[in-house]
């Protein structure tokens, strides 16, 4: 049963409708209302029109209409139990607002042996009302001691604490009432130095001398501040922090801030004290400290901002590219918001055990080492595009996000979808020879479109309540989905205006609170346009339009038809409820393919176009640049037209491949047929651009993982070898003069395709230069090493999994440990798939990397597959323990199931679940189990004509 609380919406007044579907009876009325409560719908009148049974109208329950039509739809239901497998929301309550803090003042003290620490809190507070109580957020905490002092008063101790576990709060109770006014509240405690990579935890790392040693580092977003210090630790209430930290003299300590002093700690002179300066009023989600073993580069930006970068001891060096970028970025942004960097200096830190990429806490980012590190001879090309990225995301939300937060995780998808598009455009501007706005179209654009034509995707605006539900939006409806829209907005704004709205908005809002709302009004009276109409069918209602074309021409003109209607991964829907969207439109045609000739807004079901002068041989297309975030269904005669645009490249690289994606998703829908896509895909033998090629291999992948379920698995290998054979043997295997960053990327791709899919050359050459390798006569540049390493596992036994092993455990860089991680479940011997996966929880695997190993085991075979899924069930508490509550857990599930296409195991997924607790996967559950049936429906669909179609290719000419 779809986890879906409201199908559309309707006039104040309007009936609230269910509809019972392909069942006996239909639910009884009772159980219908009982679905509406469950979801948490108040109406004024139900009225309940079902299949055989007798209608029901409810009397009036309140005079309030939250939703006054709803569609929802009952699929066979076995028994009315199967109804209430819905999982509740949990109930939550945002912390009181009766005292609020004005400034932290914080001393802690790590022991990095016992691993454990000890806080004091002194907290500057408002009393905004009388109370004889104060509730906080703490978890994982024990309060010792904790009083208040009011202004000029007597200080009063707390006589009780109230833990509430399951909400992370803490009551503290006191004898008398807390007079309204200022005060002080004293509180000692202590806690413990995790290994879950949340919080204020541990994480290992090898010192030069080959000893492991712990550094204390942070991990507070979203709701992880309160496992550090008892706070009011939610978005909206900001404060300022004084820190102070007690730490062995031999480290380094750092915070968002500048240290202000640093002295012997009088009570152990192994320690200092180190004071650091007041911070800005901001989120306790961004506070951030770290005590460890470092080096550093520096630099100053040209606004005079310092910039450091810190690196394990001993590589210094490889932090010089992410310093490189970092201060070209801080200009880059202060130029575009018009607002400066508000703090005195920014310091990146690589961290060893690091579940997230990076996180932004002001002034003080942290990083996965592979997103900050460059090692000038052992790093690749999309190794340095990676940190180019990811240090571009989180230097915006010093601005976005730390400079001005969300009021509340509901308005995340603003914080991450907007760094998720900026981040591109600071990479445009440090590495023009990127490409990178095509790569977007691959890397973000695409894969929001996949998730959010499921059943089971979410607005990108979620309704969040309870903590434990935030984790679940960290996901590619909040980043890239949110990136995609806010591509469109300001392609239909126009940049002069998107910065002047930007701008208005930081001014407006700094070192304050704001929402999505606020946001879209400063837009729009910059702009003039009707920005909260047309984003708020974007942004509240989930899922995206197909836009249907037809063409007529009349004399010189061409009249064009174009409808909208939902776009459903699982097929064209005839709901009367079709939710609709405001659609920017842009129309280019073959006089100019990179210029838009004609934009329309389509705010209703369908409408015409007539676009002037266009001869009858000339091509229209709709959505040049791939801006606008739909998928497109030409009339035959139109898609015929521009077919030739993808041989002849006329049409430009991001628009052949948005024809060429949407075609492949219309075929998983079963909208056309997948031989079709095939036809089109064999027209791209010509082309140079690496995108276009990446997103092939994707949509290749997809379906050759598809056929691994099928007896003619070979053939579509086969199809995958002609495909890539030209550009491989153009490329050749060792880059030339003037080749570029692009050349290098395509390169390692294509030469990994024809390895993997058994191209006997390449075969045979990876082994010769990965035995060369391995005996040190000549090392393999950065960029060949995955396809190299990836063919040889592929097409390989137990001798070259110990060399692999043994090349994993000589990488003193974690970018080569992680290269050879994710390609080792390529091995083709189901022993040897075992001993990888025993590898995936061994020691030898930092605790974040485990995901990617099992993953890379799920995705290399059907075989590979079902080892997965069993070793992820057979070790699930384990797993389940290391990474509950975080989105590793989601990521998982995801790459362990979501490639098997066989009804019953959407089932066995499903029923595994159900016993096996995963609250911060309920969404990616369903998503995969989803996925399952839509992958075995297209199998059922389409197997026999491909596999008509790949031995119709071989067979000789008649």
């Amino acid at each position: 049963f779809s986890k879906k609380r409201t199908v559309g919406t309707g006039r104040a007044g309007g009936w609230g409708v269910v509809e019972g579907v392909g069942t006996q009876r239909g639910p009884s009325p009772t159980v219908c209302m009982l679905f509406f409560m469950s979801c948490r719908v108040s109406l004024s009148v139900i009225r309940l029109a079902l299949p055989r049974n007798p209608t029901l109208v409810a009397k009036p329950v309140s005079p309030t209409l939250r939703a006054s039509r709803l569609l929802v739809r009952f699929n066979s239901l076995s028994s009315v139990s199967t109804l209430f497998s819905m999982p509740e929301r949990r109930p939550f309550v945002r912390l009181p607002t009766d005292v609020y803090p004005v400034n932290y003042g914080l001393r802690l003290k790590p022991d990095l042996i016992d691993f454990t620490f000890e806080g004091k809190l002194e907290a500057a507070v408002e009393v905004t009302q009388g109370t004889n109580q104060i509730v906080m957020n703490c978890a994982d905490i024990d309060i010792i001691t904790a009083s208040f002092v009011p202004e000029g008063g007597e200080e009063i101790n707390a006589t009780g604490f109230n833990y509430q576990n399951e909400d992370e709060k803490v009551t503290l109770c006191f004898p008398s009432i807390l007079q309204k006014g200022s005060g002080s509240l004293k509180i000692d405690f202590v806690g413990e130095l995790n290994d879950k990579m949340k919080g204020f935890y541990r994480s290992k790392y090898t010192t030069p001398s080959g000893e492991n040693h712990y550094a204390a580092v942070t991990q507070f977003e979203a709701t992880d501040a309160r496992r550090a210090f008892p706070c009011w630790d939610e978005p909206a209430i900001k404060a300022t922090f004084d820190i102070t930290l007690i730490v062995p003299k031999d480290r380094i300590a750092l915070s968002n801030m500048n240290v202000v002093d640093r002295k012997p700690y009088p009570e152990d002179h192994s320690l200092v004290e180190v004071k650091f300066a007041t911070t800005p009023i901001m989120s306790s989600y961004l506070v951030a400290f770290v005590i460890g073993e470092y080096d550093f580069v520096e630099s100053q930006s040209s606004d005079g901002v310092t910039v450091r970068v810190y690196t394990p001891v001993g590589k210094a060096e490889q932090g010089k590219f992410a310093l490189e970028v970092a201060t070209k970025t801080l200009p880059f942004y202060k130029d575009y918001f018009s607002v400066p960097y508000p703090l005195p200096k920014i310091d990146l830190i690589a961290i060893a055990d690091f579940a997230a990429g990076a996180m932004e806490n002001w002034g003080l980012v942290t990083y996965r080492e592979t997103a900050l590190l460059i090692d000038p001879k052992n790093s690749c090309a999309s190794s340095r595009q990676w940190v180019a990225l990811v240090v571009g995301h989180e230097l915006a939300h010093q601005w976005f996000g730390n400079l001005v937060t969300m009021e509340w995780w509901t308005h995340l998808w603003l914080n991450e979808g907007f760094a998720s598009w900026i981040e591109y455009l600071c990479v445009d501007h440090c590495f023009p020879e990127y490409d990178i706005w095509t790569q977007f179209v691959s890397a973000d654009y695409t894969r929001a479109l996949d998730l959010d034509a499921l059943d089971n995707s979410h607005p990108i605006e979620v309704d969040v309540g309870h903590p434990s539900e935030v984790d679940e939006i960290f996901d590619a409806i909040s980043y890239s989905k949110g990136a995609s829209v806010i591509r469109m907005l300001h392609n239909y704004i126009g940049d002069e205006d998107f910065r002047k709205g930007m701008n208005a908005y930081l001014l407006k809002f700094q070192h304050k609170n704001a929402s999505t709302e606020d946001l879209w009004e400063c837009l729009e009276q910059a702009s003039g346009k009707p920005i909260a109409a047309v984003m708020n069918s974007w942004t509240k209602q989930m899922g995206f339009p197909i836009i249907v074309v037809d063409q007529e021409q009349h004399g010189s003109d061409r009249v064009l038809k174009i409808s909208q209607k939902k776009f459903c991964a699982s097929g064209p829907r005839n709901d009367e409820n079709c939710p609709s969207w405001m659609v920017p439109i842009s129309i280019c045609t073959s006089e100019g393919p990179s210029c838009t000739k004609m934009k329309v807004l389509l705010d209703q079901p369908e409408t015409t176009v007539n676009v002037t002068n266009i001869a009858p041989d000339h091509w229209i297309k709709i959505n040049p640049g791939t801006v606008g975030f739909y998928r497109i269904q030409y009339s035959s005669a139109m898609l015929e037209s521009l077919l030739p645009g993808i041989r002849d490249l006329t049409l430009l690289p991001v628009d052949r491949l948005g024809l060429q994606n949407d075609l492949f998703s219309l075929a998983r829908a079963g909208m056309i047929s997948t031989v079709e896509v095939l036809k089109v895909m064999e027209a791209f033998v010509n082309e140079p651009n690496y995108t276009v090629w990446s997103d092939l291999s994707c949509n290749l992948g997809v379906l050759s993982s598809l056929l691994s379920h099928t007896d003619f698995h070979e053939d579509i290998q086969e199809f995958i070898r002609d495909l890539f054979t030209p550009i491989g043997m153009k490329l050749g295997w060792d880059s030339k003069t003037g080749e570029g960053h692009l050349d290098a990327l395509l390169r390692g791709l294509v030469l990994g395709k024809l390895g993997k899919a058994g191209h006997k050359a390449t075969l045979e050459e990876a082994r010769r230069r990965f035995k060369e390798h391995v005996e040190g006569k000549q090392i393999l540049p950065a960029d060949l090493r995955s396809p190299v390493y990836l063919t040889v596992l592929k097409h390989g036994d137990s001798t070259t999994l110990d060399t692999m092993l043994k090349l994993h455990k000589q990488a003193d860089m974690q970018e080569e440990k992680n290269r050879i991680e994710r390609v080792l479940g390529a091995i083709p011997a189901p022993d040897l798939i075992q001993r990888v996966l025993n590898f995936a929880l061994s020691e030898e695997v930092r605790p974040q990397d485990t995901v990617s190993v099992i993953g890379g085991v799920a995705g290399s075979s059907k075989q590979g597959r079902k080892a997965a899924w069993k070793f992820v069930k057979d070790n699930w508490e384990e797993l389940h323990n290391r990474y509950q509550g975080g989105f590793l857990i989601s990521r998982l599930i995801k790459l362990t199931v979501d490639g098997f296409a066989i009804d019953k195991m959407a089932a066995e997924v499903k029923s595994f679940f159900e016993s096996h607790h995963a609250p911060a996967a309920e969404r990616t559950v369903q998503q995969c189990c989803e996925n399952i049936l839509l992958n075995a429906a297209w199998l059922k669909r389409d197997a026999e004509d491909i596999h008509q179609y790949l031995l119709q290719r071989k067979a000789p000419p008649v």
